[in-house]
């Protein structure tokens, strides 16, 4: 009967931007001698650091599996077809995906998980979080990929210093959750520390049960958004297309009056942590109205502007229908028709404004942002939260200076809060 093998991975991946370039690292590991048997890392491109850490989570399962090519494939083995891996990673959120206990929801990770759930039997595959100062050597090579990429090449193990700047003694490989840091010492020692190691690789895997609803894991507090549409303009009444292509008005007198009443409204919850608005003048001056009131300043992102809505600036809709008409049903019909002149489609929009959520959502982690800017970025971000298609953007009413609210969790999940208020109007 051939011998069970058994080995330990260690994956991580990172994003200088998040989402920016990313790469991944992960090294599969002898759980008795701690020796280094194989090494994976790749610069992918733009990713998030999820991603980026999927992919790294997915490489080290691959190498893993190439050392034992008799390994059977898929979630569904039950006896785990000869081989037992335990994985390591630094990603509470890979880590609990995978392990069963996260719903996955967002639509890019759950191809991801996907493709790792394939790889190995289920049964063979077991998950701990660890610290990322216990992940140095997955996270070094997660970083000469990145670097490499930077030069405009990709990771080569021959350049690799990962393992000589990561030392590992026979006990440093699996350890058991509680189990305490690498130890170091006399023959005894060391032979603990591997039962400890298998000790990990033997344990059952825990029951794929995700929870939901009440039964939830507490994620901690979300970033939350608060979408502030910014005050009147002279266009606004007059519902004429006012992008981000050449029009940039101020706030007409009714404007400044609705920023004012948002700032007491605001002032009053004190709920407000953080402000970041638009960079076009109608937001500034709104989210300037608010910051004064509470004390805050305003920190500006560009991914948050309105559409370019190219030639169509400036126009109202009948006007546009009547030069344009065969583009404006184009634009209506599909998200990746853009208005003419050179102005952005949705779907070019939506990938600039997910960026910025993505961003604002790693820098706020936990936090009450006030989010000053447009129609479009705010609608986005609503359909993005409800998983809706992007037609539902023609379904939402948003009014000038109205409030709506999405709340982002630790695990990629958000959660539509609040739509279109204007109470605070009134």
């Amino acid at each position: 009967m051939t011998p069970e093998r058994q080995f330990v991975i260690e994956a991580d991946g990172g994003s200088r931007g998040n989402p920016g370039p990313a790469g991944y690292g992960a090294v599969v590991i002898d759980p008795v001698t701690g020796e280094t048997l194989a090494e994976a890392a790749e610069y992918i491109g733009v990713a998030t650091n999820n991603v980026a850490e999927y992919k790294g989570l997915i490489a080290g399962l691959r190498a893993a599996k190439a050392l034992v090519p008799d390994a059977p494939e898929g979630p569904d083995s039950p006896d785990g077809g000869g081989v037992r891996v335990h994985v390591r990673m630094d990603s509470k959120l890979v880590v609990e995906q995978m392990s069963g206990r996260w719903k996955i929801k967002h639509p890019d990770m759950k191809p991801l998980a996907a493709e790792a759930a394939r790889i190995l039997p289920a049964s063979a595959v077991t998950y701990e979080w660890i610290p990322r100062e216990r992940n140095k050597h997955a996270d070094r090579l997660a970083n000469e990929a990145m670097d490499a990429g930077k030069r405009g090449r990709q990771w080569e193990p021959s350049a690799s210093t990962a393992a000589l700047d990561t030392p590992r003694s026979s006990v440093a490989a699996g350890l058991p959750p509680g189990s305490g840091p690498p130890v170091s010492g006399p023959p005894g020692d060391a032979a603990a520390g591997a039962a400890r190691a298998r000790a990990a690789l033997n344990r059952p895997a825990p029951a794929a049960t995700p929870q939901t609803g009440w039964g939830a894991p507490d994620l901690g507090a979300p970033a939350t958004f608060v979408l502030l549409r910014h005050g009147e303009t002279a266009l606004t009444p007059e519902k004429r297309f006012s992008g981000s292509g050449g029009t940039d008005p101020e706030l007409s007198a009714t404007g400044r009056e609705q920023a004012a009443h948002a700032a007491e409204a605001f002032a009053a919850r004190g709920t407000v942590q953080e402000i970041v608005s638009s960079p076009l003048r109608r937001c500034r001056e709104t989210a300037g109205a608010v910051a004064a009131r509470l004390g805050l300043e305003v920190r500006i992102e560009d991914g948050l502007r309105e559409t370019d809505f190219g030639a169509w600036e400036g126009l109202t809709f009948g006007e546009v229908k009547e030069r344009y008409g065969a583009d404006l049903d184009a634009w209506l019909a599909s998200a990746k028709a853009a208005p003419t002149g050179g102005g952005e489609s949705f779907a070019e929009v939506a990938r600039r404004v997910a960026a910025a959520r993505d961003r604002l959502v790693t820098r706020y982690a936990g936090r009450t942002v006030l989010v000053v800017t447009h129609v479009t970025p705010i609608k986005t971000l609503v359909r993005l939260a409800l998983g809706a298609p992007p037609e539902s953007l023609f379904r939402m009413e948003l009014s000038a200076a109205s409030v709506s609210t999405v709340a982002y969790y630790a695990d990629g999940n958000a959660s539509v809060r609040l739509l279109n208020d204007t109470s605070h109007l009134r």
